[in-house]
C-alpha cells in the first residue's frame, strides 16, 4: 500500500538539483538515497517532509501522514538542552505531562547511558546528538522515517545498534536512508533511489547490487546513444547521396525525399541523450612525492597517552614502509586519534620515541578538517599556498567539486561534502608521500570515497589511517593494528575486530 506518490517532482536552486522524479513510496519500503554531495539528498527529504518547497512537480501524501524526519544537525535553539529534554520536549504538551516514560523507553532501545541523558546538547558528542534527533523524531511514532546520514560520527559499534534497531522497527513502516556507508546501506535498504539532475533511477535492490544494475543500465543508455547517432549519421550520408542525384536529374521527389531523411535524422539526434555523467566525487589525484627511504615511520615501543598523561596503551616496535596502508583498529576511546596526532607531531620533530625517515613528505587530514580555516575562502586557501595563478586554482577547485558560486564563499559556510573535497584537494597540491588521515571519509560521498581509494591503492601511497567504513577500511588496507588489552598488535585482517564491534 502505498503513502506518498511523487510525480514529475523537481527543484532548481541555481541550476536543477534534480527533475521529473517520479517515486512511490510503500509500507515495509527500506529506501537507500544515493547522490554526490550538493545534489538535492536533503533537499529531496525536506519536500518529502514538507520542510522545503518544490519547484515542479506534486508530492501526495496519505491523509494524516505523520513524517519522521530526522536532520543532520541539533537546531541551535536546542543546544543548551539536555538530551533527554530535547526528547521531551519533541512529545504535545499534554502527552509530555503525563507520558514521559516514552522517552525512558525510546531511549533505553536506543542504549543511550543515563550519564549522556542529562547533559546539554552542546557538550556530547555528534553521534549523540544524532541519536538525540532519532529519538526526537520516533518517540511520536511516525508513519514514516526520514534518516539523514544518520550514522555519521558513529561508532562501529553504535552502527551496529543502530541496524539492529532498524530491523527491529514495525516491517510496515518505510525508511529513507540517505548515507555515504555502503555496507550500512547494504545491510538496512531493500530499494535504492539514484538521485540525479535527469533521469534519476529506482532499484528494487539494496545499494551494492543497485549499483551493479545502474552500470548496466547506464551502459545500455551508452550505446543506445552511440547506436541513435550512428542512424543519424546514416541517413544523412543517404540524404547527401539523393540531394545531389536530386539536383543533377532535376527530380523534385528526390529533392523531398532528401528534406524527409534530413528531418528524421534531425528528430533522431534530438531524441537522443547521452549516458550518465556524473562527477560528483571530483577531482581527487593523490600524488607521491618521491623518497629512498624504506621506512617511513619507526614506532619504538612508545606510550600512547590521554592528553592529562594516563597511558593508554604502548605500541611495541613497528614501522611503516613503502606501499603500506595501515587501518588502526581500535573501540572508541581507546586512542586511535592519539596515535595519529602523535604520529604527525613527530614528523614535525616534536615527540621522541617515533622516527620519521628525512625524505618523508607528510599529508594529514584530521577528523574534524580542522587543517581549514573558516575564514579563508577555497580560492584564497588554494591560491594563497600554492603557485598555480588564480585561473588554475578556479579549474581545480571546480575539478575537485567546488563549484563557481562557492569558491569565494567561507570555507565555515561550505557544507561538509564540499570541505572534504576541499581538503583532498589541499592534500593531494601537498604532493606528500606518507599520508596520514584520520576519519577521511567523514562526508565524502561515495563516489568520492570510491576516488579516494582507487587512489590510495593504485598509485602505491604510504599511509595510515583511522575510520569507521567498513567498506573504505577493507578495500584500502593491507596491514591492519588493532589496539588490544593495552598493547598494538598486529593482525591478518579486520574481520574478527568488525565482527565482534557489530555484535550488540
Amino acid at each position: 500500500m502505498s503513502i506518498i506518490n511523487i510525480n514529475a517532482l523537481g527543484v532548481t536552486l541555481g541550476d536543477p538539483l534534480f527533475t521529473d522524479l517520479n517515486l512511490t513510496i510503500s509500507k515495509g519500503d527500506r529506501i537507500g538515497l544515493v547522490a554526490a554531495n550538493g545534489r538535492g539528498k536533503s533537499t529531496l527529504m525536506g519536500c518529502i517532509a514538507g520542510t522545503f518547497e518544490h519547484t515542479t512537480g506534486d508530492i501526495t501524501r496519505a491523509r494524516g501522514l505523520r513524517v519522521g524526519y530526522v536532520e543532520q544537525y541539533v537546531p541551535k535553539g536546542a543546544q543548551q538542552m539536555s538530551l533527554y529534554n530535547m526528547v521531551l520536549a519533541a512529545l504535545p504538551q499534554e502527552q509530555a505531562d503525563y507520558e514521559s516514560w516514552r522517552v525512558d523507553v525510546v531511549l533505553d532501545d536506543l542504549k543511550v547511558p543515563y550519564d549522556q541523558q542529562h547533559k546539554p546538547l552542546a557538550e556530547l558528542s555528534g553521534g549523540w546528538q544524532r541519536t538525540a534527533l532519532l529519538a526526537a523524531a520516533w518517540i511520536n511514532e511516525p508513519d514514516i522515517l526520514l534518516l539523514d546520514e544518520p550514522t555519521n560520527h558513529l561508532d562501529l559499534n553504535r552502527i551496529g545498534l543502530l541496524q539492529d534497531w532498524l530491523s527491529a522497527l514495525p516491517r510496515d513502516v518505510p525508511v529513507m536512508i540517505t548515507s555515504h556507508d555502503r555496507a550500512f546501506l547494504d545491510a538496512t535498504t531493500n530499494r535504492t533511489l539514484f538521485l540525479r539532475a535527469e533521469r534519476s533511477r529506482v532499484f528494487q535492490l539494496p545499494f551494492s547490487k543497485a549499483r551493479e544494475a545502474l552500470a548496466e543500465a547506464d551502459a545500455a543508455d551508452e550505446r543506445r546513444f552511440a547506436n541513435d547517432l550512428n542512424k543519424a549519421q546514416q541517413l544523412r550520408k543517404q540524404a547527401a547521396k539523393l540531394k545531389n542525384i536530386g539536383i543533377n536529374s532535376g527530380s523534385d521527389l528526390l529533392i523531398t525525399k532528401t528534406k524527409q531523411l534530413s528531418e528524421r535524422a534531425a528528430k533522431i539526434e534530438a531524441a537522443a541523450k547521452p549516458a550518465h555523467q556524473d562527477r560528483g566525487a571530483g577531482d581527487i589525484k593523490l600524488a607521491n612525492s618521491g623518497t629512498h627511504a624504506k621506512a617511513l615511520i619507526s614506532l619504538d615501543d612508545v606510550g600512547v597517552t590521554t592528553p592529562d598523561d594516563r597511558l593508554l596503551y604502548t605500541t611495541g616496535k613497528k614501522w611503516i614502509a613503502q606501499g603500506d596502508r595501515v587501518v588502526l583498529l581500535g573501540t572508541n576511546g581507546t586512542g586511535k586519534t592519539q596515535l595519529v596526532k602523535m604520529i604527525h607531531r613527530a614528523v614535525l620533530g616534536e615527540v621522541t620515541g617515533i622516527r620519521s625517515a628525512p625524505t618523508v613528505a607528510m599529508g594529514y587530514s584530521d577528523q574534524h578538517l580542522s587543517q581549514l580555516d573558516d575564514v579563508e575562502t577555497p580560492m584564497t586557501a588554494v591560491a594563497g599556498q600554492f603557485d598555480v595563478g588564480d585561473q588554475r586554482a578556479r579549474g581545480l577547485l571546480a575539478g575537485a567539486g567546488v563549484n563557481i558560486q562557492m569558491q569565494d564563499t567561507k570555507i565555515g559556510a561550505l557544507s561538509g561534502g564540499q570541505k572534504a573535497r576541499l581538503a583532498m584537494l589541499i592534500l593531494r597540491l601537498r604532493r606528500p608521500n606518507f599520508y596520514l588521515l584520520d576519519e577521511p571519509t567523514n562526508h565524502l560521498d561515495i563516489e568520492g570515497q570510491e576516488a579516494l581509494e582507487d587512489e590510495l591503492i593504485h598509485h602505491g601511497a604510504t599511509c595510515l589511517l583511522v575510520s569507521h567504513d567498513r567498506s573504505f577500511l577493507r578495500n584500502v588496507g593491507n596491514r591492519f593494528w588493532q589496539i588490544e588489552r593495552k598493547r598494538l598488535v598486529e593482525v591478518d585482517d579486520p574481520e574478527a575486530f568488525l565482527a565482534n564491534e557489530m555484535a550488540v
